[in-house]
């Protein structure tokens, strides 16, 4: 069976009947956005997981995000999480494909003992510890929850600590997540994927990843 397609026709079949939907109804009331097949294949999973279009207008692509995920993922990157929700939802079959493995470090002991010593986030200590582990350069991050742990990973890549294959961000809420946001659109130093705005959230990270995987499989 193919690792990146669902376990049983059942549940092909329903998600192939909601993409069609999806296509459908972006093409009667979006006809205007101009996404990559590849790229749309990221944004229509982020509204199926959803149920919001709005996000065919929210997520924004730097030019060699989709190429520079592809080689990340065919060459077997680790793929690093600001929360824990992001690894437990990932597929360990579509991750096997190419040998990808998942990683958070926000409950770690240490981390945790490090934020209350410093008084910073565990969030940040966690995007410390994966660089210090050498999971970063040549990785793909994805951050759903913590603005925090997204600026802090903008000031490694600006000071040459850490330099990922792709950045995922799509951190939701109220605070700093819509500057978390705009900073990482405005830098040029690393492969983004963003999506504008306080939406968001770590299943938009999962269904992300899951559409990279899927693709790179191709």
């Amino acid at each position: 069976m193919d690792p990146m397609t669902q376990i049983t026709s059942k549940g092909r079949d329903i998600e192939a009947s909601s993409f069609s939907i999806i296509d459908a109804e972006i093409a009667d009331n979006y006809g205007d956005l101009k996404f990559t097949p590849q790229q749309w294949s990221v944004v229509r999973r982020a509204i199926h997981t959803s149920g919001d279009f709005e996000f065919a207008k929210l997520f924004h692509f730097c030019e060699n995000a989709i190429d520079s995920a592809f080689e990340a993922i065919r060459k077997g990157c680790p793929i690093v999480a600001d929360v824990s929700m992001i690894t437990s939802g990932l597929s360990q079959r579509r991750m096997d494909k190419f040998g990808n493995s998942a990683h958070c470090f926000i409950g770690e002991e240490s981390v945790i003992a490090r934020a209350i010593e410093t008084g910073g986030t565990r969030a940040v200590e966690a995007m410390r510890e994966a660089r210090d582990l050498g999971l970063l350069d040549g990785g793909i991050v994805g951050v759903g929850n913590a603005p925090t742990a997204l600026f802090e990973l903008l000031r490694m890549v600006d000071s040459g600590e850490a330099r990922p294959a792709l950045i995922i961000g799509i951190p939701v809420g109220f605070v700093k997540a819509v500057e978390s946001k705009d900073a990482l659109i405005k830098q040029d130093k690393v492969p983004f994927i963003a999506s504008k705005g306080r939406k968001g959230g770590s299943p938009l990270v999962v269904s992300t990843l899951h559409a990279l995987m899927v693709e790179a499989a191709r």
